[in-house]
């Protein structure tokens, strides 16, 4: 059986592989780019900082009025940050505040704490060398430097950085539209009463919320029933201008798991069993112009595979460059002696010692046991693990993003 599945990095790479970036752009306000991705390399219209600056409050002086301790200079002129002082006189000291450009002919700033002030004079208690305490012009960032590269994903630390050299807009890929529905009659919304056999659809609230923090657009088709004629016409209307199709349950081989013979049916379906655990089922294929991706419908199998495939696939199609993080290693909480055939994806989270520990059920239906992780362990197919060893981890602060 093992033989027959395919493995969790080929899986990766035939997805990323089919991810092309989409092409359009549009121009935006940087207030509103956070986790949009660059379309095209900025390169600063400024050197930064534009002058020599103070790197904090003291006394801006010339290194050789200061060529011994006690020495004593008049301060002739104050300069906060926002002005600009005179030229410095050769023999006098300038009160300066951080951030504030150095006066001409000055080569130094002595910081406050190590200065005594009498009166308009200023008694060195320290010998400055040349450029102490200056932030030299340029030294953060040359004009014309390259300051970010098209297929960032826009942090908000790389928006302040555009902000800080005059970016007010910045070109940006365009959103990728996701049309997403869940199959099965047994699922009821939240706040509805449940009959029989019926479960509240946690999944879609699930993959929405993931969608939404990627940055995506995301058309809600609800809930469809497993009804192979009504899936057909689902998949139309979803694939009506979408990028991608995403949907949750009904890609396993069961007589009322009608998405698989329905994509075939209105485009095409390459479906993979991957040698994971959760999440063996994913469906990948066409819908005309938009993607397809199946998704398995139990709810960890469901974040498991999204974590790993889908978003990676996303941030792709986004025009992200690098859509991989590797994982950490840490020491193991635990033992887990019976080595499973398939690459393991636990969950599990650090304790107070930083190493991992598991989640008592593992099983693929405790959506709980996501709320109470931080991250998941991957384990190799066909490796024991005891107390102590080395193990990859992957925290969620990765996996989201």
């Amino acid at each position: 059986m093992a033989q027959s599945l395919m493995s969790f990095e080929e899986g990766l790479s035939r997805l990323l592989t089919a991810a092309e970036p989409v092409l359009e752009e549009e121009l935006i306000e940087t207030l509103e780019a956070e986790r949009r991705v660059l379309s095209e390399t900025l390169y600063s219209p400024i050197a930064l900082p534009r002058q020599d600056t103070a790197a904090m409050d003291g006394y801006a002086v010339r290194c050789a009025d200061v060529a011994h301790l006690g020495a004593r200079l008049p301060v002739r002129q104050r300069i906060p940050a926002g002005s600009v002082g005179v030229p410095l006189e050769p023999g006098s000291a300038a009160r300066i505040f951080t951030g504030a450009p150095l006066p001409e002919g000055a080569d130094a700033v002595v910081m406050q704490e190590r200065v005594e002030v009498e009166g308009d004079e200023v008694i060195f208690h320290h010998v400055p060398y040349p450029w102490e305490s200056v932030r030299r012009a340029g030294s953060e960032i040359a004009l014309g430097s390259e300051i970010l590269t098209a297929g960032t994903r826009l942090s908000p630390q790389a928006l302040a950085l555009a902000a800080a050299v005059g970016y007010a807009t910045l070109p940006v890929r365009r959103r990728v539209r996701v049309a997403l529905f869940s199959t099965g009659d047994e699922l009821v919304m939240p706040g509805q009463p449940l009959g029989p056999g019926q479960i509240y659809n946690s999944n879609r609230y699930l993959l929405r919320a993931l969608l939404k923090e990627l940055g995506c657009l995301v058309e809600d088709h609800g809930v469809v029933p497993d009804r192979f004629e009504e899936t057909r016409a689902a998949l139309r209307r979803a694939a009506d201008g979408a990028d991608v199709v995403l949907t949750s349950g009904g890609v396993s081989v069961g007589e009322e798991d009608h998405v698989v013979a329905a994509v075939r049916q209105e485009g095409r379906l390459d479906l993979w069993k991957l040698a994971i655990k959760p999440g063996k089922p994913l469906a990948y294929g066409r819908l005309g112009a938009a993607h397809f991706l199946g998704l398995p419908g139990n709810p960890v199998s469901a974040f498991v595979t999204f974590v790993l495939f889908v978003r990676p696939f996303l941030l792709r199609l986004q025009g992200v460059r690098e859509v991989l993080d590797p994982p950490l290693w840490v020491e193991a909480g635990f033992t887990r002696p019976k080595a499973d055939p398939r690459r393991e994806f636990l969950r599990a989270r650090l304790d107070v010692r930083g190493r991992a520990v598991l989640h008592p059920d593992q099983g693929s239906a405790m959506l709980a046991s996501l709320v109470w992780a931080d991250g998941l362990v991957e384990v190799p197919p066909a490796t024991p693990i005891r107390e102590g060893d080395l193990v990859r981890y992957r925290p969620f602060a990765r996996l989201l993003g």
